[in-house]
């Protein structure tokens, strides 16, 4: 049956403009998208431009303006002639911004991934926009209207290097299969990179600085993102000895805000070709891209710790797709979200062959293996058990190889950070805040002298609140109870540790012991000769889905910190053989991870499927479950929970799979919007794919 008219055709009912003595500019409404957390409010709302505001009232510039009884800060998207609305319009208040900072690109690519994780674009923007800091701001606006902004430095291709080479200033690209894509102009591809060792010409930040270059010289844009500060100081050192520091821009919160928002200002006038930083930096203000890099893409650095929660990966890959540019996730492990991203062909793989990996791989040794564990009997209940120890003194010796440092990898920091009952085994608390109790340093010990690690008060009158027992014993030992221990293994050794509060970024290539935490191994630029690791149990028996992924990346990082076999190099772990050890023994992070994927794929956990966590009260939780219609039909209710998590919040999951996600994340957000609208439900926190509840 053809459509029919409708009945009716009334006319429209909208707002007109009010008189006004001066009258109006041209295009006199502005499309305003107001900086609110609440969801029903993340749509543009009308306002009027006054005359005296016309020319500073540009798409992107941060306003002012009256909502309601209160006053807000916004955004100005856009101007037309249209009034959407039938209210009466109210006038700006304030033009705040001297520059349009809100570029057009990254506000769509803001809408974008506030879709994907079910929040509003001010929340996203939120991350976006650096702190405004107006006499940064007046600065290159001066120079704009001087006409005096500076281009883009020269920059020269880094000196070519033999195919054969593996060590060296410039890294041999031709060594990993597939790495000319990555320099072929308007080529888009996506690739996963698994780094085949850490050291030397292979240093990660050397790597990437070297990728930077080439790219630059070839009039190229590369956005390049590392999860901390320790790369970011690193991967800045290499840039300084390749580009100079005019050769490239920074954005990183720990740069303060002065230096930060000038830094994004010139990445906004196109003043380089070259982009580094941490987490927000992936929403530097390019007007294109060539290529992005993420580094550790599945980093908890990465994730932003405030709403919407996002995963920077996730927004690289949104944002190449927008560019048409390339997107490289490298590591020197692999994770199962990246190997998903491989298997659904998002990504291709790009690395070393086989031979390649084999000749720059130490060899790696597990206590736990039976033929080591026949000869050494302890070697299960000790801590440094007696082939680690020899495998360090012999590096230490140059008995293999040249002698050189050893990195110790341990689970914690501290000295004895965690404490038990020696009676029950409960976990030793705080008597005023219910903190876990640690020793310090060895005079506590001594002492018997605890200390809670959440409010600093001492305990020196333990009792148990299960059994009353006044004795306790040490759980896991930190950083520095291991120095202690091995200061008196190895006398006459230099010990040092790194660890968050203490961080080394570089050690020499001299004998010393290193003791790090996971994520603070400092580099040796001839790489350590050998890396022992220890406490591998007590990481693999951590609670969480994630956990052998995370345990197992941490030791590729610290082995491939580590000479090749045929150098004398070699990894000892502590640890009972299974798969993760395995998969380290081998060094085959790869193989690992995609059965590991098989797995969860069968077993319909993330990554094969997508979850949303909502959080709040468990009355509003409830009117979020039953009021989001699902577009997908199931036997039984498809939510797990709600689970008290406290004593005043709950927490629900859903599982869904991918082919529904979007649906299922817009009925969410739709959902949660509605019950604000309504004041039903203003306290409920929507989490997409959360990476810490399973």
């Amino acid at each position: 049956m053809p459509e029919t008219d409708a009945l009716f055709d009334l006319p429209e009912s909208r707002a007109t403009l009010p008189p006004a003595p001066e009258g109006w500019p041209q295009q006199p409404v502005a499309k305003v998208l107001l900086e609110t957390p609440v969801p029903h409010l993340d749509r543009y709302f009308d306002y009027l431009i006054p005359q005296e505001l016309d020319t500073a009232a540009k798409p992107g510039v941060r306003v002012k303006v009256r909502f309601g009884h209160q006053q807000l800060f916004g955004w100005l998207i856009q101007r037309t002639d249209t009034i959407d609305t039938v209210a009466r319009l109210t006038r700006l208040q304030k033009v705040v911004s001297v520059m349009p900072v809100l570029e057009p690109k990254v506000l769509e690519l803001a809408q974008l991934i506030a879709q994907d994780y079910g929040s509003i674009t001010a929340d996203v923007l939120r991350a976006v926009i650096p702190r405004r800091v107006a006499g940064v701001e007046r600065d290159i606006a001066q120079q704009l209207d001087d006409d005096t902004v500076p281009a883009p430095p020269v920059i020269e291709a880094p000196p070519a290097t033999p195919v054969d080479e593996t060590t060296g200033p410039t890294f041999a690209w031709d060594l990993l299969d597939g790495a000319e894509q990555l320099f072929t102009p308007g080529h888009p591809g996506h690739y996963a990179l698994t780094l085949a060792s850490a050291h030397a010409s292979w240093d990660a930040m050397g790597v990437l600085a070297d990728a930077a270059q080439r790219l630059a010289a070839l009039q190229q844009t590369s956005l390049v993102i590392v999860p901390d500060h320790k790369h970011l100081s690193r991967l800045q050192r290499q840039l300084k000895e390749r580009v100079g520091t005019r050769g490239f821009a920074m954005l990183s919160g720990d740069q303060g805000n002065t230096a930060r928002y000038r830094s994004f200002l010139q990445i906004l006038n196109g003043q380089h070709r070259i982009v580094v930083g941490t987490r927000s930096a992936i929403w530097a203000p390019l007007a294109h891209i060539d290529m992005i890099m993420v580094w550790e893409p599945t980093s908890d650095h990465l994730i932003e710790p405030r709403t919407p929660y996002f995963h920077v990966h996730a927004v690289a890959r949104r944002r190449a797709t927008q560019h048409g540019s390339r997107l490289v996730l490298a590591s020197t492990s692999r994770a199962i979200d990246v190997q998903h991203l491989v298997a659904t062909g998002e990504l291709t793989q790009i690395g070393a062959d086989r031979d390649i990996r084999k000749a720059l791989a130490p060899r790696v040794v597990a206590t736990s293996d039976s033929f080591h564990a026949e000869r050494d009997p302890l070697a299960q209940i000790a801590r440094i058990p007696h082939m680690a120890y020899r495998a360090a003194r012999d590096a230490l010796d140059g008995k293999h190889g040249d002698p050189g440092p050893v990195l110790v990898q341990v689970a914690r920091a501290g000295f004895i950070p965690g404490l038990f009952c020696a009676r029950c085994g409960e976990s030793a608390r705080c008597t005023h805040c219910a903190g876990p109790l640690g020793y310090t340093d060895r005079l506590a010990v001594q002492r018997h002298e605890a200390t809670c690690r959440w409010c600093g008060i001492k305990e020196r009158s333990f009792s148990c609140h299960n059994c009353q027992g006044n004795q306790l014993r040490a759980g896991a030992r930190g950083v520095h109870r291991t120095a202690d221990e091995l200061g008196r293994a190895f006398p006459m050794t230099p010990i040092m540790s790194s660890s968050a509060d203490h961080l080394l970024v570089t050690v020499a290539d001299q004998p010393a012991i290193v003791i790090a935490t996971p994520g603070a191994e400092p580099v040796a630029p001839k790489g350590y000769a050998a890396a022992l690791l220890l406490d591998g149990d007590a990481q693999l028996q951590r609670e969480g889905l994630n956990v052998p992924e995370e345990v197992l990346g941490h030791w590729m990082r610290a082995a491939k910190l580590v000479r090749p076999a045929g150098d004398g190099g070699v990894v000892v772990v502590t640890a009972q053989y299974d798969d993760a050890v395995a998969a380290l023994v081998q060094m085959n992070p790869i193989a690992w991870a995609d059965r590991q994927l098989g797995q969860r794929q069968q077993l319909g956990l993330p990554p094969a499927m997508r979850v949303a966590e909502i959080l709040g009260p468990i009355d509003e939780l409830h009117k979020m479950m039953r009021g989001t219609p699902l577009p997908y039909q199931a036997d039984e209710s498809p939510w797990i929970g709600p689970v008290g998590i406290d004593e005043q919040s709950y927490r629900a999951l859903l599982f869904f799979p991918q082919h529904v996600a979007d649906r299922v994340i817009t009925a969410l957000k739709t959902t949660r919007a509605q019950l604000s609208a309504r004041g039903e439900s203003t306290a409920v926190r929507l989490r997409i794919d959360p990476t810490d509840v399973l």
